[in-house]
């Protein structure tokens, strides 16, 4: 069992940063990749980033490539999802999830087998 606890939403102006933290409690987190995912008010929840085991690979939705970086410290048990050039397009729930047993970066929702409960990012224009 893996629990994951998402924090560092919050409202940021157009072109600002925010950097989101994934703590995880479990022993399958270091061992598993780990991706965020977002869900925009009226649609559906969407890939983002996923980041592999070890840090080594990473994958980014075309939307965000360039502008987000996913990174991890296993010894935290944490992901973090560094956001730059936000745009209002971006305000969302952000979640992270735990795909256990990865052998690939998927950007699958069903893939994946734990999940936080999100937190809130705001872009104003």
């Amino acid at each position: 069992q893996v629990q994951l606890v998402e924090t560092g939403g919050g409202l940021v102006q157009a072109g600002g940063s925010l950097r989101l933290s994934c703590a995880a409690s479990g022993r399958t987190f270091s061992s598993a990749a780990v991706g965020w995912f977002r869900q925009a008010p009226g649609k559906e929840r969407e890939f983002a980033a996923v980041i592999s085991w070890d840090g080594s690979s990473t994958a980014y939705a075309d939307s965000v490539k360039g502008r987000f970086t996913i990174t991890r410290d296993n010894a935290r048990a944490t992901v973090y999802l560094r956001m730059d050039s936000l745009k209002p397009e971006d305000t969302a729930v952000y979640f992270c999830a735990v795909h256990r047993r990865a052998t690939r970066l998927s950007d699958r929702q069903s893939e994946y087998d734990y999940w936080g409960q999100g937190t809130q990012v705001t872009v104003s224009s």
